[in-house]
């Protein structure tokens, strides 16, 4: 499956694993990458509304992981 940004990538490996720090990793990727505001905050709000697991599931269907 394709990644809604493929053009966005973020390397999970290696970093720490707390879901705060990966949130911000996204959200610093996505804004670096142009994203909207709005389409930012629709990501994190996605990815926030359940457990860790769905956070990262969220990640991969947003953006390229690594």
């Amino acid at each position: 499956m394709t990644p809604k940004y493929p053009h966005i990538t973020v390397a999970l490996t290696g970093h720490d694993g707390n879901a705060f720090v990966i949130l911000s990793r996204y959200r610093k990727a996505a804004r670096e990458a142009g994203l909207s505001d709005a389409e930012i905050a629709t990501f994190v709000a996605e990815a926030m509304s359940k457990d860790y697991d769905h956070l990262l599931q969220t990640a991969m269907r947003w953006f390229e992981v690594i």
